[in-house]
């Protein structure tokens, strides 16, 4: 059964007729509902910030998760900070904590040994199932809780790229990869049925048939490299329509997988959910085809068309909106825009496609971005993580488009 519905999306997000240079048009609220993490006084710089259980430093990563409990990777505190209930006031403090003893400390694992509920550089956070699961980089391992968290430092209940819990060496200490380990994995995502995640520092995203149930369980599909051994940038070659350099974000839009490959400046995009290792994509957004991998196409000033290493993606019905990172801004592209080269349609954090700059060149406001790494939609609901100035952004959607949904 297909039926259509009208819903509303961000409000910050501007539409244009198309020309770059034009003023985008603005649409109705003009700023994100919820702001954590930095105080939005609108005249301070983001500096270092001490852990507490309303601060946030350099986040980039989070998610909803099912019961609709927020759950934010506080990257620079080494953390994981969780929200039994969505919040719907700027700087409500968190409830629980994961991966220190308590909301006043920091450090990598703690300052102590890697265990289950330790961290080091979290970064990407998904919703799967009744729970969630965490990319923990720098120890090299994706965690996986059955069901959301409820009290502090409840320990996941699965690790994929290691063998076990004590473990934090990238590719188990061994040069090569396998089908069983990470390298700086930076992503991860839940489609419902199966777990993808970008294996960065091996220059490839992996897949997990269903939700793992298995300590340092194989990969089911690799994409980036022709097997599960090779790691080299771009696949060891010049880059294509297979190949990866920095992939990060990941997601699927009505069916298309899509993934931000940040050092080639572009979201690879396929019809349909690969079925075999190394399939090539069908087209990218960002660039003109699968070879050409400048920031922002050349140009010194952004485009419509281009990227400067986007890390996060998300889909809300037929949009696909990203996280342009480097040019702090989002950008959104419909459905029908299908081909390498689309020009996007939408933009946050700037006022026009051509302008630049972090918070644009101004202190921070309520509605300015700088290096807006982490996306992540879950019904009218977007979240942005908005790295540069240390605060996580919850966007209610506010203008119609058509969404189609199937099922």
């Amino acid at each position: 059964m297909t039926q259509t519905l009208r819903v509303k999306l961000n409000s910050t997000v501007r539409q244009t007729d198309g020309a770059a240079s034009e003023k985008a048009r603005p649409l109705l609220q003009p700023s994100p509902d919820v702001v954590l993490g930095a105080t939005d006084k609108g005249n301070e710089l983001a500096v270092p910030v001490s852990p507490t259980p309303t601060t946030i430093f350099g986040t980039r990563g989070g998610a909803i998760a099912q019961d609709n409990s927020l759950w934010i990777a506080d990257t620079g505190h080494h953390r994981l900070l969780g929200w039994r209930v969505l919040p719907s006031e700027d700087q409500t403090p968190a409830d629980i904590v994961i991966g220190q003893p308590d909301f006043f400390h920091e450090g990598r694992n703690a300052k102590g040994e890697v265990n289950a509920c330790t961290l080091n550089v979290p970064t990407g956070v998904t919703a799967c199932g009744n729970g969630i699961a965490v990319a923990d980089a720098w120890n090299h391992r994706i965690l996986i809780w059955r069901d959301t968290p409820r009290q502090h430092n409840t320990p996941a209940d699965v690790i994929l790229g290691q063998s076990d819990f004590k473990s934090g060496e990238g590719n188990r200490g061994n040069a090569a990869p396998t089908a069983e380990t990470l390298f700086w994995c930076y992503g991860v995502f839940w489609d419902g049925e199966r777990l993808w995640v970008a294996d960065t520092g091996n220059r490839r995203v992996l897949m997990w048939e269903g939700l793992p149930t298995q300590n340092g369980q194989a990969a089911d599909l690799v994409l980036g490299q022709t097997d599960y051994v090779s790691r080299d940038e771009n696949g060891g070659g010049e880059p294509n329509a297979a190949s990866m350099r920095w992939a990060h974000g990941i997601t699927v839009w009505r069916g298309r997988l899509c993934v931000a490959d940040a050092g080639n400046n572009r979201i690879m995009v396929w019809n349909q959910l690969p079925q075999q290792n190394n399939a090539p994509c069908d087209f990218v957004l960002g660039q003109k085809d699968f070879t050409q991998v400048e920031h922002n196409q050349l140009n010194y000033f952004p485009i419509a068309a281009g990227l400067n290493m986007p890390y996060g993606v998300t889909a809300v019905g037929d949009w696909l909106l990203v996280a342009d990172t480097a040019n702090s801004r989002l950008l959104g592209w419909r459905w029908d825009d299908s081909e390498s080269g689309a020009a996007a349609r939408l933009l946050a954090g700037q006022y026009t496609f051509q302008d630049k700059g972090d918070n644009r060149w101004q202190m921070p406001v309520r509605d300015s971005l700088c290096w807006s790494y982490g996306i992540y939609a879950k019904g009218e609901t977007v979240l942005v993580c908005d790295s540069g100035n240390s605060r996580a952004l919850l966007w209610r959607v506010a203008y119609e488009v058509a969404v189609t949904i199937s099922g």
